[in-house]
C-alpha cells in the first residue's frame, strides 16, 4: 500500500508558496501527523496552537500563513468547534482537505504494564471510538478527557503523572517517549478523519474535476418546506451534497444555519447557478472555499446540467429576449 493510498493527503493549493502553518496541536496530534502529508509542511515553520479557534486566529491575523484543523470524523461526525468558528469568525477559506486513518495507541511510560492502568487520559472523540475495548479490556480504570491526545500524551509523560495511560495517535508516543501498552485499539476499523487547510480569503484554485465547495447556509425563517427550497436549488441543478449538518444560529429556539459540502466548483455553472439560488431564498450565505477533493472523486454529472448545458440554454434564452426566432 502506498502513502497516498494510505493517508489519501488532497491537493491543499497553494503550489511554489512558502509558508508558516498553525496547527490544532499540541505536538504529537492527528492534526499535526495530517499537516505533515503536506510536502510544503514538512520543511516549513509549524506552530502548535491550544484550540481549534487559536489556530484559525492565527491565521486571521497573519501570523500564520495557514491553519490545518480537523473538520469531520466518520465515527463522530462533523467537528463542531472548527464548523463554528469558521461560520461565526472573519472570513476564512478552505484551501484543501486531507483524509487521515485515524488508528489510537494506548501509550504508557517505559515499565508500565496493562495491569498497572489504574487512571487514563484522552481527547472525548477519542474516548467515544475507544469505549468498547476500555470496557472490555479496562472495566476498572477511570477514564478522564482534555483538550487533545496529544495533551494527554504529554501529561502520561510526566513522571509524577496522576495518570497512567493516554489514549493518543502513534506520533504522540514518539513526541513524548512513551510506549504502546496496546496498538489499534478502536472500536470500529477503518476510522478515518477529514482535515482542512484553512487559508484568508482568496480566490479558489482552478477546478480540477475532482472538487468540492463548501458553505454555511442560514434558513430565512423557519416554516414548511423551508429546508426543502433549499435542498431543491441543488437537486433541480443535479448537484449531489457530501454533508450537510444543522446547527443552532444561537438566537434562540428553531433558528437554525447549516453546513452543506457539496460536488464541483464554484466555476461549474451547475454550482454556482445553485449558490445563485440560494443565495435567493436564504437570509445569509458565507461561502467557505471550492478546492481538491481527497479522495479525487468525480462527480457523476447529469445530461442537462453540464457547463455547456447552461451556456446552449443562457444563449437560448438571450436570443428569445432579443427577438430572433431559434
Amino acid at each position: 500500500m502506498t502513502e497516498h493510498d494510505q493517508r489519501q493527503g488532497g491537493s491543499t493549493g497553494g503550489e511554489g508558496r512558502s509558508d508558516r502553518f498553525a496547527y490544532f496541536g499540541p505536538e504529537g496530534t492527528f492534526t499535526e501527523a495530517a499537516l505533515l502529508t503536506l510536502p510544503e509542511a514538512a520543511s516549513a515553520p509549524r506552530e502548535p496552537y491550544a484550540t481549534v479557534p487559536a489556530a484559525l486566529d492565527a491565521v486571521r491575523r497573519g501570523d500564520a500563513d495557514a491553519a490545518m484543523v480537523p473538520l469531520e470524523n466518520s465515527v463522530e461526525g462533523p467537528v463542531t468547534t472548527t464548523v463554528d468558528d469558521l461560520a461565526d469568525g472573519d472570513a476564512l477559506i478552505i484551501a484543501g482537505e486531507v483524509l487521515l486513518p485515524v488508528e489510537f495507541s494506548l501509550l504508557v511510560r517505559s515499565g508500565t504494564r496493562l495491569g498497572d492502568i489504574k487512571r487514563v487520559c484522552t481527547h472525548p472523540h477519542a474516548y467515544a471510538q475507544c469505549r468498547r475495548w476500555l470496557a472490555e479490556t479496562l472495566p476498572d480504570a477511570e477514564v478522564s478527557t482534555g483538550t487533545s491526545t496529544a495533551g494527554a500524551a504529554m501529561a502520561v509523560s510526566d513522571p509524577t503523572s496522576e495518570f497512567d495511560a493516554a489514549i493518543a495517535a502513534p506520533i504522540a508516543g514518539e513526541r513524548y517517549g512513551l510506549v504502546p501498552a496496546a496498538e489499534g485499539i478502536a472500536d470500529r476499523a477503518g476510522a478515518v478523519t477529514r482535515f482542512v487547510l484553512v487559508r484568508r480569503p482568496e480566490p479558489p484554485d482552478a477546478v480540477t474535476g475532482m472538487d468540492r465547495t463548501s458553505l454555511m447556509a442560514y434558513l430565512t425563517d423557519d416554516h414548511p418546506g423551508a429546508l426543502l427550497e433549499f435542498l431543491t436549488e441543488f437537486a433541480v441543478r443535479g448537484v449531489n451534497l457530501t454533508l450537510i449538518q444543522s446547527r443552532p444560529t444561537g438566537d434562540g429556539f428553531g433558528r437554525y444555519r447549516f453546513w452543506i459540502d457539496c460536488e464541483g466548483h464554484v466555476e461549474d455553472a451547475r454550482v454556482g447557478e445553485a449558490l445563485m439560488g440560494l443565495r435567493r431564498v436564504c437570509s445569509d450565505i458565507r461561502f467557505l472555499g471550492s478546492y481538491p477533493r481527497a479522495d479525487e472523486g468525480r462527480p457523476e454529472i447529469r445530461r442537462g446540467t453540464h457547463d455547456a448545458d447552461f451556456a446552449e440554454a443562457s444563449a437560448w434564452l438571450s436570443a428569445i429576449r432579443s427577438g430572433h426566432d431559434l
